[in-house]
């Protein structure tokens, strides 16, 4: 055995057994990776099983959660139609239950008003018969025992306050006639604080000047307020006031004799006076120098119609301590002053919160915009009678806090306004813009998102219409609303008044006056506003079948020249609004005696009532309205041919104002003495008369003008 076999051997033998091993090893390594790669198969198939049925099941529970959806709002629907069911059929007994208890009601209130009517009756016949027997000189044993009950009524026992609720409402020639009663009812006219405000201008053509110069020095220590309104007095009366030292308010308006000499006493003996009018009076640039001199808590003031006093006389006002506490002042018919005047203003009286100019045609938008540079704190403005006055305006008043504006007859003023008053004064509550014809539905478009608004007058803007009080109604202005006047309206129609009906639910005065495209069917709607305290519906289309049944808190009615009402209409008011004030049938021709009786027999709070054109009506209303309407104070009854002039006199001596005559109605009313409609052709011929009239005097003025 040689080494190199040996070696050779040991190679051999180690390259078979690594040969060997290896073999071996492969065969093992594969068998290994075969399983590893089924063992992944296997993993594979499990995950795209897991992974199919996670698909199948998201498909199959999103279909079982609509499926799930569908079957809740099927339910829900199921219960929403049970519901209105229910709902259906409680309304359905409640309107049947409301409709028997508001005919029960209506059954009482009409068997309640038969019998007040018949008790009327009997009332009147015992008077008449009592007037009667009043011929006689023996009085009856019922007339003595009436006499009796009245002695034991004693005014005088009642406590001082009570006394003076009472005299309160009395004037001063009526509390001087109840101090000559007696002693004891003398005594009750001389309490101090009856005294405290004085009102000469109800007797300025009775009490002579001496009476007024006692009065003042014997209750100079009480007098608070005095009244002098439209008093021709003589100088050294107007100086009685200055020792009334705790004088407040003094009011000397439309006095001619009134002058600076006399402003010169009163402001050196009444210091403390706050409000001050001396509208219409000829004091100068004197008296505008005393009142920062000496009244300096002064904060109302009116200069109305003073055209005597000037620019320099403003200028005066910015003396000593001013006139800085000023919150009130009306400068109405004041032309004379200019724009530098209003500066003067601005710099004396920044303070100022309520201004009025009124009837001032020389007003600019430059005096307003020198006015408002320093009085930022206007919140109540008032110009009436201002045509000069256009929307810049509005862009100068941005910087105040406007709560009440008024324009009255402007034709500058145009939608540009209301957009300013939309996005610069939300606290608007009162808006009048009377006549101003340049107002559209623009306007009333920016006015509904003012939610403090409560009044709102835009009577005479004709070129308002349904689609624009739409628009402010939708807004939340709707539901606060208390006060609107559409009168002269003329493209307004049935739709508003429905609207109004749904979105007003706390209006209290409206007026439909001159609405000419209103129906009967179209005022219906008023019923469904049961707040209604005040309606205007004079010149419309309403008919007998009113809203009196649901307007129980009805005061003030007009229905002036809807000839076709009855007086179904009227016996409606007796029974159903028996809380009228104020009433108004001028130009209802088929008014009779009958439908006035029972007014008088029900409506005992009667103020106010407009009888004129109502031809049918004789003397024996007035007999009923003196028993019945003890509180009327106006009768208006003009037109009235059947009721005499003997009847009208006795009456005069009732009320406080009458108007009467017996003249033939006017053309334009629709009807003649009789009630009788008038022939058109009466109609043409009297309007031709009428413009031929117009014209001439339209030509006459021109002519004048152009001189």
């Amino acid at each position: 055995m040689t080494p190199e076999l040996m070696i050779k051997a040991c190679s051999f033998y180690t390259g078979h057994l690594v040969k060997t091993h290896f073999c071996t090893w492969r065969d093992i390594a594969r068998t290994n990776e075969n399983v590893v790669l089924a063992e992944k198969m296997n993993r594979a198939v499990t995950c795209y099983n897991f992974r199919l049925q996670k698909s199948v099941f998201h498909h199959w529970h999103s279909y079982m959660e609509d499926q799930k959806e569908k079957l809740k709002n099927i339910l829900l629907r199921i219960q929403q139609i049970i519901y209105c069911h229910k709902l259906t059929i409680i309304l359905t007994k409640w309107r049947n239950t409301a409709r028997h208890k508001s005919k029960k009601k209506e059954d009482e209130l009409i068997l309640k008003h038969e019998l007040q009517l018949k008790k009327w009756k009997n009332r009147l016949i015992l008077k008449r018969a009592a007037a009667e027997e009043s011929n006689f000189p023996e009085r009856s044993s019922s007339e003595v025992f009436l006499v009796d009950e009245t002695l034991k009524c004693d005014i005088s026992l009642l406590p001082e306050r009570a006394i003076l609720q009472i005299f309160f409402y009395l004037s001063l020639k009526d509390v001087i006639i109840c101090g000559q009663v007696n002693h004891a009812w003398m005594l009750m006219t001389q309490l101090n604080s009856l005294w405290n405000a004085i009102d000469f201008s109800s007797v300025k053509n009775v009490i002579p000047d001496k009476y007024i110069v006692s009065t003042l020095q014997r209750w100079r220590l009480n007098v608070l307020r005095l009244n002098f309104r439209g008093c021709l007095l003589r100088p050294k009366t107007f100086r009685s006031v200055s020792h009334c030292r705790n004088l407040q308010e003094l009011n000397v308006s439309d006095c001619p004799t009134f002058t600076d000499e006399s402003m010169r006493h009163i402001s050196e003996g009444c210091p403390g006076v706050l409000c001050l009018n001396l509208s219409n009076t000829t004091i100068t640039n004197r008296t505008m120098r005393l009142l920062p001199r000496h009244f300096h808590n002064l904060q109302n003031l009116s200069l109305a119609y003073c055209r005597r006093f000037t620019d320099k006389g403003l200028q005066y006002l910015n003396l000593g301590n001013g006139c800085h506490k000023l919150i009130y002042l009306d400068l109405s018919g004041c032309t004379q002053i200019s724009v530098q005047g209003f500066r003067y203003i601005a710099n004396s009286c920044t303070g100022i919160m309520h201004l009025t100019i009124n009837d001032m045609p020389t007003l600019t938008d430059n005096c307003v915009k020198a006015l408002v540079e320093k009085c930022s704190r206007i919140t109540s403005l008032v110009f009436t009678g201002a045509p000069h006055i256009s929307d810049c305006t509005f862009r100068a008043l941005s910087a105040c806090k406007l709560r009440k504006i008024r324009f009255e007859g402007n034709k500058r003023v145009t939608d540009a306004s209301f957009k300013f008053i939309d996005k610069n004064y939300p606290n608007l509550s009162h808006i009048y813009m009377a006549d101003c014809k340049g107002i559209t539905d623009s306007s009333l478009r920016s006015l509904s998102p003012l939610k403090q608004l409560t009044v709102l007058n835009l009577a005479n803007c004709v070129r308002i219409g349904d689609m624009g009080l739409k628009q402010f109604l939708d807004g939340p202005a709707s539901m606060r609303i208390r006060e609107l006047n559409l009168s002269n309206c003329v493209r307004l129609s049935d739709a508003s008044v429905m609207k109004l009906s749904e979105r007003c639910p706390n209006l209290n005065y409206l007026s439909l006056r001159n609405c000419e495209h209103l129906t009967a069917q179209g005022i219906g709607y008023i019923v469904n506003i049961f707040s209604l305290v005040s309606i205007d519906l004079s010149g419309t289309d309403i008919s007998n079948e009113a809203f009196c049944k649901s307007s129980l808190i009805l005061e003030h009615l007009d229905v002036s020249y809807c000839s076709q009402l009855s007086d179904m209409i009227i016996k409606a008011l007796a029974i159903y609004c028996i809380n009228l004030t104020s009433l108004s049938i001028a130009g209802c021709p088929k008014i009779t005696d009958s439908a006035m009786e029972m007014l008088s027999a029900k409506c005992h709070y009667l103020h106010i009532l407009d009888i004129s054109g109502c031809v049918l009506l004789t003397d024996q209303i007035l007999e009923d309205l003196q028993i019945g309407c003890k509180q009327l104070r106006i009768l208006k009854m003009q037109y009235c041919t059947n009721i005499s002039k003997k009847a009208a006199q006795r009456m005069s001596s009732k009320v406080q104002q009458q108007e009467y005559n017996t003249n033939d109605p006017p053309r334009w009313f629709g009807y003649d003495r009789e009630g009788n409609p008038v022939t058109e052709l009466d109609n043409i011929t009297s309007s031709k008369g009428a413009l031929e009239l117009t014209v001439k005097k339209s030509t006459y003025s021109s002519e004048d003008q152009a001189a």
